[in-house]
C-alpha cells in the first residue's frame, strides 16, 4: 500500500494531479494520490502563487506528522519562487548560477525537512519536485496534440514554433511576459488554465510529457519505484 500528498500552487496542478497522474500511480499499485494546496487554511480560496517557505514547510511538515505512512511531495514554480528574506525557499537564492538549479533547489528543501523531522525519519518519504518553470511549459511536449485538445489545430506549427526555440518544453520561459502561459494567452482567446490547460495535457498524454521533459519524468520515476502493488 503507498499513498502520497502532493503540494501544489494552485487549481491547474491540483487537476493535473488527480486528473493525470493520479490514475497512472493508482495503476502501479498507489491506493491514495491526491493534492494538498499550499498555505494556510484560511488562504487556500485565493488564486494559486507560490507561498513562503515558512508556510509550505508548517503544511508539508504537518502531513508527514499526522500520518507516519504518507509520502509527501511538491510540485511548485521555480520562477516565482520566493528567493530572499524570511519567506525564502532553501536553495532559491543564487539557484540560477548552479548547472542545474531545481536539482539544487530540491536537495536544500529535502535537507530542511529532514533536519526537521529528526534522525528516525525516512527521507524517502518527502520528494520535492520543482518545475522549471511553470505548469504550461509542459504543454509544448506535443505541439499537435497541445493545438488538438483545445479545438485549434491550426495552432500546431506557432506552438511548435515556439517549442523549438528550446532544448526541451521544461525551459520555456525567458521573462515575466513570455512565461509558457503568457505565450499561449496570447495565442488562445479566453484561455483559461484549469480548464483548457488539462483538457490540452489529457490530449498530449502521460507517456508523451514525460519523453520530453526529463525533470518531470525524474520526479515520475521515483514515485514510480515507490509504488508497492496493492
Amino acid at each position: 500500500m503507498t499513498r502520497i500528498l502532493i503540494n501544489v500552487e494552485g487549481d491547474t496542478e491540483e487537476a493535473f494531479v488527480e486528473g493525470i497522474l493520479a490514475p497512472h500511480l493508482y495503476g502501479l499499485g498507489y491506493t491514495q494520490v491526491a493534492a494538498r494546496r499550499l498555505g494556510e487554511e484560511r488562504e487556500r480560496d485565493r488564486r494559486g502563487g507560490i507561498r513562503p517557505w515558512p508556510e509550505a514547510r508548517t503544511n508539508i511538515l504537518g502531513l508527514l506528522r499526522g500520518d507516519t505512512e504518507v509520502i509527501v511531495s511538491t510540485m511548485v514554480d521555480y520562477y516565482g519562487m520566493p528567493q530572499s528574506g524570511p519567506g525564502a525557499w532553501p536553495g532559491r537564492a543564487g539557484a540560477a548560477a548552479q548547472l542545474s538549479y531545481p536539482n539544487g533547489i530540491e536537495t536544500s528543501l529535502s535537507a530542511d525537512i529532514a533536519s526537521a523531522m529528526g534522525g528516525s525519519f525516512n527521507p524517502r518519504r518527502f520528494i520535492p519536485y520543482v518545475m522549471m518553470h511553470e505548469f504550461e511549459a509542459m504543454l509544448f511536449s506535443d505541439c499537435a496534440e497541445f493545438a488538438r485538445g483545445i479545438g485549434q489545430p491550426d495552432l500546431t506549427q506557432t506552438f511548435q514554433e515556439i517549442r523549438d526555440q528550446f532544448d526541451t518544453p521544461e525551459n520555456i520561459d525567458d521573462s515575466p511576459d513570455t512565461a509558457p502561459s503568457k505565450r499561449i494567452e496570447a495565442l488562445v482567446f479566453r484561455y483559461r488554465k484549469p480548464v483548457i490547460g488539462i483538457q490540452a495535457a489529457t490530449a498530449i498524454g502521460l507517456p508523451a510529457i514525460r519523453a520530453e521533459c526529463g525533470h518531470f519524468r525524474g520526479w515520475l520515476e521515483r514515485l514510480e519505484s515507490l509504488a508497492a502493488p496493492g
